[in-house]
């Protein structure tokens, strides 16, 4: 494990997690002691799109966590960022797969039991699972930029981000994050969502069993996703739900408008300790 200092007070600490499948690379950013009430306080765990890992969140972490004292976690799934390679495409069920598979293993190593969950784009998809899986240990859900269904738009988006890696430039960035398992990164995304079997996949069945309070965020100009969304997750969970539509923003609001998401996640957060 190693550690180093973040802005506003923030200590970050890197953490390897040990799966039967491979290792799992994880950060854990800690607020200064005098901000944590107690060491129970749930933690926010960041579950990161289809061509991310935890760099690319950037200083997004360190700044929720500075905003809300709470510890956030974020990790690269398996095949992702620093994590271990898979050579086997994904399944087909890959998303409900992340919850049953992989997270429990995560919770265990990593020793937190109750924790708020927040996925952009497909880790949207995987954070309701988890809430779905894990009940009243899940105290909150927030999804940002989550895909319920294959829009025509999703797949539109998909095609034309896949036409574009084409490009060597374009793929060249993949690289400088996922290394040698870049190819199998974009493919992961691309070959899974495109393919016709995945057509009739929704989060409508799971939806309903989330009980805890939503948040689901979603930019007004998502180039991978219209409101319906956002729509659906929020009137299809059992729970208190609220839903924020962001002008002018497209598909990675916590990048395009961080300070806005921040607020937003903030104020979420503290009804939750009212």
């Amino acid at each position: 494990m190693t550690t180093a200092r973040e802005p506003s007070d923030i200590a970050a600490s890197d953490h390897w997690v040990e799966h039967p499948q491979g290792r799992i690379f994880a950060r854990v950013w800690t607020p200064a002691a005098r901000e944590i009430s107690s060491a129970a306080v749930a933690p926010i765990v960041l579950l990161h799109d289809s061509l991310g890992c935890v760099e690319l969140w950037r200083d997004f972490p360190a700044q929720l966590c500075a905003t809300t004292g709470r510890r956030v976690i974020a990790y690269d799934r398996l095949g992702f960022g620093r994590s271990d390679a898979r050579m086997a495409p994904p399944a087909l069920d890959f998303i409900a797969d992340e919850a049953q598979t992989f997270f429990p293993v995560l919770r265990a190593q990593l020793g937190f039991q109750r924790f708020i969950a927040f996925g952009h784009s497909v880790g949207g998809g995987m954070a309701v699972y988890c809430a779905a899986a894990f009940g009243d240990d899940c105290v909150a859900l927030i999804t940002e930029s989550a895909q319920a269904f294959p829009e025509e738009r999703t797949l539109a988006g998909v095609a034309e981000a896949k036409e574009q890696f084409k490009g060597e430039a374009q793929f060249g960035r993949l690289v400088r994050y996922h290394g040698d398992k870049a190819r199998w990164v974009l493919d992961a995304w691309t070959e899974t969502w495109l393919h016709p079997e995945h057509a009739s996949w929704s989060l409508a069945p799971v939806l309903p069993q989330v009980r805890c309070p939503l948040l689901a965020i979603h930019g007004e100009h998502d180039e991978y996703g219209s409101s319906r969304h956002p729509e659906m997750i929020a009137g299809l969970c059992a729970g208190p739900s609220r839903l924020a539509i962001m002008p002018d923003t497209y598909h990675v609001p916590h990048r395009e408008q961080p300070a806005e998401v921040l607020a937003l996640v903030t104020a979420f957060i503290a009804q939750l300790d009212a």
